[in-house]
């Protein structure tokens, strides 16, 4: 039976689809960051995207996000997929019907929490469960200017906007007070399918590790060298261990960007935050990623110098059967 979307749910994160094909306990899967396509500058084309989401999905990508970026900053040099986020989620979830969509990561601070609390839960809902909801509190100096906020602010508004947002979807007609306003005598609609929307912390997101491991159904961090994130993936699983309980599982996720050279056997030379490398020494990093307990890598391609189209064929081919999307 459908839950109601008037009425909290008391069902489980972990039972809706999108977490099932992204998330299990000792297993890795891949997901794509918008754009699927490579390019220089922050001006991305935007085209044969809903193809490619479509091939990523047929081809055993676990999910698909997108990114929270309000203002084009030159100093950045970034606008992720150009179009709002949560418009181009409800747009990529019309044209996909089983792979996840999420967010790395909506920038809390700059949402008021029942707005936060409508656009998630009804994302979930029109997806069928396979959203998926990064957060993060944001470091854009200008953006920060632009909403009214000061910045050394953004850890406290974060928490409150996560906590509102979840009393939003907890409860029908309780009310609550924050800094920034209160709710009296209403109540936020639709209701999420689970009793929480599955949510990933990004970073730290201005608070304590053990606040992340308490409040968090995940992690997702930042790419590492091996040893170094081989040591968050063990203090992650320690803070879960003390503050969630021994036998509760939450996921460890990092993005990726990469480079995929034509030479399947080309080494591995950094670049900022990921690499270029041939397939082979992909295949080995990730199987060194998976060895080491991480969860769910999210791939980048902006960085590429060949077309889009052609390194999505390729991981196809030869490396995302080798850490599939989990059957729902």
């Amino acid at each position: 039976m459908q839950q109601s979307p008037f009425e909290p749910s008391v069902r489980s994160h972990t039972e809706l689809p999108g977490w099932r094909r992204v998330f299990a306990q000792g297993s890795m899967t891949l997901g794509l960051f918008f754009p699927i396509e490579s390019y220089r500058g922050d001006t991305p084309r935007m085209e044969h995207q809903v193809e490619r989401a479509q091939a990523a999905e047929r081809a055993g990508f676990a999910g698909l996000y997108v990114r929270d970026i309000l203002l084009r900053d030159p100093d950045f040099g970034d606008v992720g997929q150009i179009f709002d986020p949560w418009t181009y989620l409800a747009f990529i979830a019309g044209q996909t019907s089983e792979i996840a969509i999420g967010s790395g990561s909506i920038v809390a601070p700059f949402y008021h929490p029942l707005i936060l609390a409508k656009q998630a839960a009804s994302i979930d809902r029109l997806s069928g469960g396979r959203f998926i909801m990064g957060a993060a509190s944001g470091d854009r100096q200008r953006e920060f200017a632009a909403f009214g906020q000061q910045v050394q602010d953004r850890g406290a508004i974060f928490r409150e906007t996560i906590e509102v947002m979840r009393h939003a979807h907890a409860t029908s007609f309780r009310p609550t007070g924050w800094s920034g306003g209160a709710l009296m005598g209403g109540d936020v609609v639709p209701k999420p399918l689970a009793a929480e929307i599955p949510l990933l912390i990004t970073g730290t997101s201005q608070q304590a590790f053990d606040w992340i491991a308490r409040n968090g159904h995940g992690w997702l961090t930042y790419p590492r060298a091996l040893r170094e994130q081989k040591f968050k993936v063990a203090q992650w699983r320690e803070a879960v261990r003390r503050h969630a309980g021994e036998d509760v599982f939450k996921p460890f996720a990092q993005s990726l960007p990469v480079d995929l050279l034509d030479d399947p056997g080309a080494p591995a030379t950094p670049m900022k935050f990921g690499f270029s490398l041939g397939r082979n020494k992909l295949l080995e990093l990730l199987g060194s990623l998976s060895s080491i307990g991480v969860n769910h890598v999210i791939l980048g391609l902006k960085a590429g110098r060949r077309p889009a189209s052609d390194v999505l064929e390729e991981l196809a081919e030869h490396v995302v059967p080798r850490f599939p999307a989990l059957q729902v």
